[in-house]
């Protein structure tokens, strides 16, 4: 059950990253600018964060794998539609799509993982998310590749995802058949009671990852733009240092999950957090492909840490009977919050705002926003995940 579950993690996260690398060709295949390919982007992610509570009031009526299955298959459909896509309006109601189907996947999977091994959350969650970020780092390469064949193009990209997506549902529905499924969330039937009972912990979480995914959303999606247009490398270069911001990531889940286990809990994302700070302002700071080289190997592996050591340290604290709802709360609003990222990123660099300023100005609020943090949890404020 848990490698079926990882499986739908590299597909469901490949169907959301495959837009970043096809923000610049969509511009020139369609015709629009930054910020309608931008807007693409941003649907995939308001997507994913429409589904995240509905998931959880629905988790309050059926088992967490029978909402991944059908995720699975409304995944394959929406991979199909984008693939038909005839405009860039079509490709973003596409990507929306996908979106919705990522966000019923996270809220349904997290909890099951973490109840799957109860005494090893962090290592679960970690392993999930390595096998999602394979896919992050995959997509570069695979997006990449589409475009420069003469014989596949990107549209072929999200044909593969749709029947590899459909494979897995058949996997799912065998495996769960046969698999003895936990029932640790069985009381877990009251959705805002569990968010009434947790409000402190979502609103820590909320402003922990939301304000955070805001400045990476909007990173990442326009970083192949921020190396050539402003850092002066050649696109392949560009796209080649995406692949391994990307790459960074599969050992930063897995390491950072067992970290999560084993630390403080807030302080060791408070730290994480703090370095993906200071590497970020050092991106806009450094010239030259090694030197931009050595940065995004930094921002990958800091960036990728914080997802399960925030996901840990929820899960955890959790209780059995509002572990899935209140986690849903959280999850949805934070990726709401998180969303508009790069649809701001692309509208502020259509208003003329150089690139180096906004990531600049995106620093300096998510600095404010972790001071404040840190000061709560200095004054006892905040739970302590103990």
């Amino acid at each position: 059950m848990f490698a079926a579950v990882c499986l739908f993690s590299f597909l469901v996260n490949f169907g959301r990253v495959a837009f970043a690398p096809l923000v610049d060709p969509f511009m020139d295949i369609f015709g629009v600018g930054p910020g309608a390919a931008g807007l693409v982007a941003t649907a995939v992610w308001v997507g994913s964060g429409l589904t995240r509570i509905p998931t959880g009031w629905l988790l309050t009526r059926i088992d967490r794998h029978e909402a991944i299955i059908g995720m699975g298959v409304f995944l394959a459909g929406a991979a199909a539609f984008t693939a038909l896509a005839p405009t860039i309006t079509i490709v973003a109601l596409g990507a929306l799509f996908i979106g919705l189907a990522s966000g019923v996947f996270y809220v349904a999977a997290n909890p099951l993982v973490s109840e799957l091994y109860p005494e090893r959350m962090g290592w679960a969650v970690g392993i999930r998310g390595t096998a999602a970020q394979l896919a992050a780092a995959a997509a570069p390469i695979v997006i990449a590749a589409v475009l420069a064949s003469s014989l596949v193009g990107w549209r072929d990209a999200f044909w593969a995802l749709a029947a590899l997506a459909a494979l897995a549902v058949i996997v799912l529905v065998i495996t769960a058949r046969r698999a003895a499924m936990p029932t640790a969330g069985a009381a877990d039937r009251d959705l805002l009671g569990a968010v009434r009972a947790e409000w402190r912990l979502v609103l820590t979480g909320i402003a922990l990852l939301g304000t955070t995914g805001f400045v990476w959303q909007g990173l990442f999606n326009f970083y192949i733009t921020y190396l050539t247009e402003v850092k002066g490398l050649p696109e392949a270069s560009a796209s080649a240092l995406l692949t391994v911001v990307f790459a960074a990531g599969v050992p930063a889940f897995f390491l950072s999950g067992r970290f999560a286990d084993r630390f403080p809990q807030v302080p060791y994302i408070l730290t994480v957090l703090t370095t993906f700070l200071t590497v970020t302002f050092g991106l806009t700071v450094v010239t030259g492909f090694w030197s931009l080289t050595a940065v995004s190997v930094l921002l990958g592996y800091v960036i990728h840490s914080s997802f399960p050591a925030i996901d840990t340290y929820l899960l955890s604290t959790l209780p059995d009977e509002n572990r899935a709802s209140a986690y849903a709360a959280f999850s949805g609003t934070m990726m709401l919050m998180q969303a508009p990222g790069s649809a701001v990123f692309g509208a502020l660099a259509d208003a003329g705002v150089g690139y180096t300023a906004i990531i600049r100005g995106a620093v300096f609020a998510l600095a404010a926003v972790t001071a404040t943090i840190a000061l709560c949890h200095r004054a006892g404020w905040l739970p302590t995940g103990e």
